[in-house]
């Protein structure tokens, strides 16, 4: 296959010098790479409360009649904003810094409308956006205009910034509205999407990606030219072409080159097809369990033998598979896997992407010691780790690794759980400072005077003993907590036994945690994700079981409730998101997947029959709908899906697990769990598909993997026997 990116690279040759990521970027951590939609698309509009009836001419005069360089909005969009904009009432506070006297905004565009928070904190730029859908992209043709496609999420720390730079600056959003059709994608609810487009990007970049993601497209949703972050004019941050010359120089391109815009669009769309719809030949079986002994190789010669996880920076959790590992040195007796497994889980416990005071990981580590964190924490990444920190415990018995799994817990129970007992998705990296300016971090940090205020100078003594608080700081000029000396050297300083000294710190991180929440705190995305429930239900179900406490399984079981009466259209099938009280998006395949382990989980926690019937509705509608009978394996969007360049088949597992690396343990467990040897035949069925892959790159399915392992295991079948009653019944 020939790369892609030379052909349009000559097209736009100005733009040569351009870094497609100049200034960072919300990285990918990949190694490789209730309510119907309004358009069908995913993309609904949210109602408003207030009827467009009720818009009074008064009302109407606070949405403005057009957008910069943009056409008029119409009076029927704008009765649409203004209702919405009623329904929030007189507290509103607009997320921008265009704001009329009175503090309304000054802009408000068709993303109002949306239930998407990170489209909500676009809503109010001078840019006309509009959300995925069909109307965007006729309207494109119809005025023969390319597409500006930005994609990223709400917690996303570098999106924020290209927003504050570019997409609040009047000139450029006016020389985006005068020339292209804008659109912006929430990544968290249309991963479909952005799978698509990151693989452009990927292509256009030599393999680098993360969001921001701005990708040029023709009307036929064909890409042309893309990117991350760029800065917004030429010469900022060392650019020789910002993003407003960028803008300008491709719509020329596109309407002046037309054949050249053809031939790239050509290339990279069989690219992308190619490389997204899992097209290579299937293995001749099921692979052996030496694909095991290939990855626990692979890791032991990337492994960072002093601080743990990958030798390489930044540090992402998942990079290193902890229960990979565990099940490896179970299997073969590996004492080095069993090493790499536990100094992993100790430094990251101990580092500053662990939040000492309130519990739960931040995404990852900008660094080789897991010190200063990207500071966004996610659901997903605290549900993985509360399993590798659970297991851990089981096979090592280290009770920091137990008193991890309780504190993410806890923190997921008080900051992450909505009303309705399902799990909020995320929690952004910036916050604000005492003076009012967005910051990353600050939120989590501290310095030995506010220690002092707070503690008291001799507690706060030892809290600075045992988390490094300096006056020089670790970031910024102040001190990301971390583990910076042992307890029993801490102790001996303070003249206190190891007993008292860690009684002493612990309630001092309460304290700490509870005086933080007087600053504001970073904003959390509210949004209900099917497929991030699902793997938070199996970290408190399996807690549950392991610790004997019901407690966890209680709020599990709440959250499978909640997705399974809330978040189900009238057959029965999974909706993907869900935000104040409307569920929209279709289910993608690790929406099915992740909430099947998870009610299979529950069922394993506490023996009720409902969860193990649900799980097998779900995965009859997997298998209906998304299933490839041709070479196994799943889709990741289901047959009566919207069309898209490419029908993804998810293979390699990142900073989340594939789709298809769960679904194939989830096929292996039903078997058990039914008796049922279809489920066996279709779990081998996918791992001859993907034979080849786990075969030659196995580090790249390090969790299609775990189900490989069940699969040359034996489960094991433990049959309770109670004596007879006098009348004869059991």
């Amino acid at each position: 296959m020939q790369p892609a990116p030379r052909l349009i690279h000559r097209l736009a040759a100005t733009l040569l010098a351009v870094a497609l990521m100049p200034a960072g970027g919300c990285s990918t951590a990949t190694a490789p790479a209730g309510s119907t939609p309004a358009d069908g698309t995913g993309s609904s509009l949210a109602q408003p409360v207030i009827s467009p009836g009720d818009v009074m001419p008064e009302d109407l005069e606070r949405i403005p009649a057009a957008l910069p360089g943009a056409p008029p909005l119409g009076d029927d969009m704008r009765r649409l904003l203004a209702a919405r904009l009623m329904s929030f009432g007189p507290d509103y506070k607009p997320r921008t810094r265009h704001l009329t006297a009175t503090g309304a905004p000054v802009y408000t565009n068709r993303l109002f409308l949306t239930s998407s928070p990170y489209l909500q904190q676009h809503a109010h730029n001078p840019v006309n956006w509009f959300p995925w859908g069909d109307e965007a992209f006729a309207l494109a043709a119809q005025l023969d205009r390319p597409v500006l496609l930005s994609i990223g999420y709400s917690t996303c720390h570098w999106c924020h910034v290209m927003e504050e730079e570019s997409f609040e600056d009047p000139e450029i959003a006016a020389a985006i509205n005068e020339r292209y059709i804008a659109i912006k994608v929430d990544r968290e609810v249309r991963p479909d999407v952005d799978a698509i487009y990151m693989r452009a990007v990927q292509m256009m970049s030599g393999g680098q990606g993360g969001w921001p993601l701005n990708a040029w497209l023709t009307p036929d949703r064909k890409p042309f030219y893309g990117g991350t972050y760029f800065p917004a004019r030429d010469g900022d941050r060392g650019a020789r072409a910002g993003f407003l010359t960028i803008v300008k120089e491709l719509a020329r391109i596109y309407h002046e080159e037309p054949e050249k815009v053809d031939q790239a669009t050509s290339r990279i769309v069989d690219a992308i097809r190619a490389g997204l719809e899992g097209d290579m030949p299937a293995g001749q079986g099921v692979p052996s369990a030496g694909a095991l002994d290939g990855a626990a190789s692979f890791y032991a010669g990337q492994f960072d033998p002093v601080d743990g996880g990958l030798n390489r920076a930044p540090k992402f959790p998942s990079s290193l598979p902890v229960r990979l590992l565990l099940r490896h040195h179970r299997r073969t007796g590996d004492s080095d896997s069993l090493q790499m497994a536990r100094l992993t889980l100790r430094k990251m416990a101990d580092g500053g992407m662990y939040d000492q005071a309130g519990g739960g990981f931040h995404r990852y580590a900008t660094d080789s010691r897991w010190l200063v964190p990207h500071f966004e924490k996610m659901l997903y990444d605290n549900a993985l780790l509360t399993s590798a920190y659970l297991e851990g415990w089981q096979v090592t018995g280290d009770e920091q690794f137990v008193r991890i799994v309780r504190e993410i817990l806890r923190y997921v129970g008080r900051d992450m759980t909505a009303p309705g007992g399902a799990f909020y998705s995320a929690t952004d990296a910036d916050s604000l400072t005492p003076e009012g300016h967005s910051e990353e971090g600050w939120f989590f940090t501290w310095t030995p005077a506010e220690l002092e205020e707070i503690l008291g100078a001799e507690t706060a003594r030892l809290v600075s003993l045992r988390y490094g608080v300096t006056p020089q700081g670790n970031f910024e000029g102040r001190t990301i907590l971390h583990v910076s000396r042992p307890l029993t050297d801490v102790a001996a300083a303070t003249d206190l036994s190891p007993e008292e000294a860690e009684k002493r710190i612990d309630a001092a991180r309460e304290t700490l945690y509870e005086a933080r929440k007087s600053r504001p705190a970073p904003l959390r995305d509210e949004k209900i994700l099917a497929a991030w429930n699902g793997l938070m239900i199996s970290a408190f179900a399996r807690a549950g079981l392991a610790l004997d406490d019901a407690s966890y399984v209680q709020s599990a079981g709440r959250a499978a409730d909640f997705v399974l009466t809330s978040m189900r259209d009238g057959n029965g099938r999974l909706w993907r998101s869900a935000r104040d009280g409307q569920a929209e998006n279709p289910a993608f395949v690790e929406d099915y997947a992740f909430m099947i382990a998870g009610l299979l989980d529950l069922y394993e926690a506490d023996g009720a029959l409902r969860w193990l019937d649900e799980a097998v509705a779900l995965q009859a509608t997997l298998d209906e709908h998304y299933g490839d009978e041709t070479r196994g394996g799943y889709y990741t969007t289901a047959d009566d899906h919207e069309e898209l360049l490419a029908r993804e088949k998810p293979s390699y597992d990142g900073a989340e697990p594939s789709g298809n690396s769960v679904a194939a343990l989830n096929l292996l467990r039903l078997a058990a769990f039914t008796t049922d040897d279809r489920y066996r035949a279709a779990a081998d069925h996918l791992l001859t598909g993907f034979a080849p892959l786990i075969q030659g790159s196995p580090g790249a399915v390090s969790e299609l993997l775990l189900a490989l392992d069940w699969r040359h295991g034996s489960p094991r079948e433990v049959v309770v026997v109670t004596a007879g009653r006098d009348d004869g019944s059991a």
